[in-house]
């Protein structure tokens, strides 16, 4: 038969009440209890049951991921960081894909709130960065973490892990102003995403700081998808001076770059280097391999949920003050053999 609650308390010789309290990771449990009780938990593999305590009272042990992406692979990292993170504090995961600029995308996501009884959700790009999610969000009074891009300069009110996707992108800039190039385009990803305009901005500043003269036409506005990389790369060598280097606002945008050029007989890096964002998958199965910016998808997604639940168990506590936590990630420089010294 299948071990209870009871059996725990029995075995570690403690009331029920305690076996839950540890459970529930609660404050102001002794270290020998939490480890009897956890002892017989794997003594008798128990398995609590998530949807009883959710029904047991007003206290619900469900989260939520909610996202509008469509790069498969920052898709599953998030996932599995925060599912992580829910299986070791005790948590469920209810993950809820939607498109951001639908209409009805406010109502949407309080319905789907309100009826899984979530205890706090964590959202990204660029649902993060919408202001009339924030609104509905706060009107509602639940707890969420934001993954959002930028490096907080600017002040923000509510729990967010932030990605200095600015910084990261001027260090992939300057790499290739130092390998001698000068002529350097940049495809960029969908506009309405901060990390969009942070990677611009970066590729620009460090333009700028090299006293290289901007020139638009190597500028080209791109979507975070393989398609618009191909699209991208082919205007771009195709101009009467095509750029001898190009920055794409993600992997897959590089991705599909460089599978371009290819088509264009335009040979990678010898007679253009590439250079993407993410160090996602695509990076490493294309050839020659890309130079990237390392960003800890998995890592990001498990500390916001990290953060999430620890808001939780403040707020449900009432012995803690709720304060406004932020936490930094910077990508780094990944240097493979997409990029070289400039010979021409």
């Amino acid at each position: 038969m299948k071990s209870t609650i009871k059996d725990v308390a029995q075995l570690a010789g403690v009331s029920i009440k305690t076996v839950s309290r540890v459970i529930n990771k609660e404050a102001a449990v002794r270290a020998d209890t939490i480890e009897k009780v956890n002892d017989a938990i794997r003594q008798l593999q128990y398995e609590p049951n998530l949807a009883a305590r959710n029904l047991a009272g007003t206290r619900s042990y469900t989260m939520g991921y909610v996202y509008d992406n469509p790069n498969a692979y920052y898709v599953i990292d998030m996932q599995n960081g925060i599912l992580a993170e829910c299986r070791d504090k005790g948590y469920e995961l209810i993950i809820h894909p939607c498109n951001a600029n639908s209409p009805t995308i406010v109502d949407e996501l309080k319905t789907m709130i309100t009826k899984s009884q979530l205890a706090g959700l964590v959202i990204s790009p660029p649902l993060s960065e919408m202001p009339d999610v924030l609104d509905a969000l706060g009107e509602m009074d639940i707890q969420f973490v934001r993954i959002i891009s930028g490096s907080g300069h600017k002040p923000e009110k509510t729990p967010c892990i932030f990605v200095h996707d600015h910084e990261a992108a001027y260090q992939i800039t300057r790499h290739l102003i130092d390998l001698g190039h000068r002529d350097i385009a940049f495809i960029s990803g969908d506009k309405g995403h901060r990390s969009t305009d942070e990677r611009l901005n970066g590729y620009r500043a460090a333009i700028e700081d090299a006293g290289i003269t901007f020139n638009p036409d190597y500028l080209y506005d791109g979507r975070y998808s393989f398609e618009s990389g191909v699209k991208g790369a082919k205007h771009l060598l195709s101009l009467a001076k095509p750029p001898s280097a190009i920055f794409a606002c993600n992997d897959e945008i590089a991705a599909g770059a460089l599978f371009a050029a290819r088509l264009s007989n335009v040979s990678v890096p010898e007679q253009v280097s590439i250079a993407g964002f993410e160090d996602s998958p695509f990076s490493r199965q294309t050839w020659p391999k890309l130079t990237t910016a390392a960003q800890p998808t998995n890592l990001i997604a498990k500390k916001a949920a990290s953060l999430l639940i620890s808001q939780i168990m403040i707020q449900r506590s009432g012995k803690g003050k709720l304060e406004t936590v932020h936490q930094h990630f910077e990508p780094e420089l990944v240097i493979r053999e997409s990029t070289q010294r400039q010979t021409a």
